[in-house]
C-alpha cells in the first residue's frame, strides 16, 4: 500500500463512503418528512408523527457524523437546511392541518391554511438566516428557535393528545383546537426572533456543567425511549420556555451577555477592530492639528549669530 508522509493512504472507496454517509442521513430525514405528509393525508396521523421523530434523529446525527469524520462540506450544510425546511417546516404544519385545523363542517374556518403558510415561511426565513450567521461553526446557543424544535413540538401534540395525561386531566378540558393555532403562531415568531436557545448540552464528568448536561441527555433519552407520547410535547414546550424566560431575565437584569469559550475568536476580532479604530482616530487627530497649527521653518538669517569666531 502506498504511503503519504509515512502514513498509509486511505482507500478512495472508503473515503467516498465516509463523505456520503452524512448526506445519506440528511436524505433519510427528507424521506421521513415526505412520508409523514403522505401518512397524515391518509389519516394515519400517529404514524406521521413517528416519521417526524425519526427525521429528527437523522437530523441530529448527520451533523455530528460529519464533524466526527471531518467530512463536512458547504454542500452538506445547504442540503441540510433545505431538507429541514420540508421535514420541520412544511411536514409538521401539514400534519397539524390534517389532524386539527381541517374544518369539520363545510364553510367553517376556511382560512386555517394561512397559519400553515406562516409557519412554513418563518421556518424558511429562520434557516436562511442560520446559513449566513451560524452555519458550520461550533456554537453554544442558537439565535431564534431551531426549526427541528419548533416542528417537533408542533407535530408531537397529536401524540400527547392521545395519552391519559391529556384526556383524564384538566389539560384535556382546554380548547386545544383553538390554542394550537396560537401555538403555531408563537412558534413561528420565535423562529425568526432574536431569542437565544441553548445548543446541545456538553457532557462529561470534569465540571458541573458537564455533569448537568449528562443528566439532561440521559433523562431525555430515557423519556424518548420509554414514554415517547408523554415526553416529546411537554419537553418541547419546556425548551421553548427556557429560551424565552432566559432572554427576558437577561434583558431585565441589563447585564452584558457572557462570552462563552466558543465565542472567544469573535471577541478577539471585535477587540482588534476596536483597537484599529482608535489608532486611526488618533492619526486623524494628529493630522488635523498639524493643519491647524503649521510649523513655520526658520530662515538661516533669522537665527542668532554666534559670537564665537570660527577657528582658523
Amino acid at each position: 500500500m502506498t504511503t503519504v508522509g509515512g502514513r498509509p493512504e486511505r482507500p478512495t472507496g472508503m473515503r467516498r463512503a465516509v463523505v456520503l454517509f452524512p448526506g445519506g442521513l440528511t436524505l433519510g430525514n427528507l424521506f421521513f418528512g415526505i412520508f409523514a405528509m403522505i401518512s397524515a393525508s391518509r389519516g394515519e396521523v400517529g404514524r406521521a408523527v413517528l416519521f417526524i421523530v425519526c427525521g429528527g434523529v437523522c437530523d441530529m446525527l448527520d451533523g455530528r457524523v460529519a464533524r466526527a469524520t471531518n467530512s463536512g462540506t458547504e454542500f452538506g450544510e445547504q442540503l441540510d437546511s433545505l431538507v429541514d425546511a420540508i421535514s420541520f417546516g412544511l411536514a409538521p404544519a401539514m400534519i397539524t392541518y390534517f389532524a386539527v385545523l381541517t374544518p369539520t363542517e363545510p364553510g367553517r374556518d376556511r382560512w386555517s391554511w394561512i397559519i400553515v403558510f406562516f409557519f412554513c415561511m418563518c421556518a424558511v426565513l429562520r434557516l436562511a438566516r442560520f446559513n449566513i450567521t451560524q452555519a458550520g461553526a461550533k456554537k453554544s446557543y442558537f439565535v431564534g428557535l431551531p426549526s427541528p424544535a419548533a416542528g417537533g413540538t408542533l407535530a408531537t401534540y397529536h401524540w400527547f393528545a392521545q395519552t391519559p395525561l391529556y384526556q383524564q386531566t384538566i389539560i384535556g378540558d382546554l380548547p386545544w383546537h383553538e390554542l394550537v393555532k396560537y401555538l403555531m403562531i408563537g412558534l413561528s415568531l420565535l423562529m425568526i426572533s432574536n431569542v437565544r436557545y441553548p445548543a446541545f448540552p456538553r457532557t462529561g464528568l470534569r465540571d458541573w456543567k458537564g455533569v448537568v448536561g449528562s443528566i439532561t441527555v440521559l433523562t431525555c433519552l430515557g423519556g424518548a425511549i420509554f414514554l415517547p407520547r408523554e415526553f416529546f410535547f411537554p419537553a418541547g414546550l419546556t425548551y421553548v420556555m427556557v429560551g424565552l424566560i432566559g432572554t427576558i431575565l437577561q434583558s431585565l437584569s441589563d447585564r452584558p451577555v457572557p462570552i462563552g469559550a466558543d465565542d472567544i475568536p469573535d471577541a478577539r476580532a471585535i477587540a482588534a477592530s476596536d483597537a484599529l479604530t482608535v489608532v486611526d482616530a488618533n492619526r486623524r487627530r494628529k493630522r488635523r492639528r498639524s493643519r491647524d497649527n503649521p510649523v513655520i521653518p526658520k530662515s538661516p538669517s533669522s537665527s542668532p549669530r554666534s559670537t564665537q569666531e570660527p577657528p582658523e
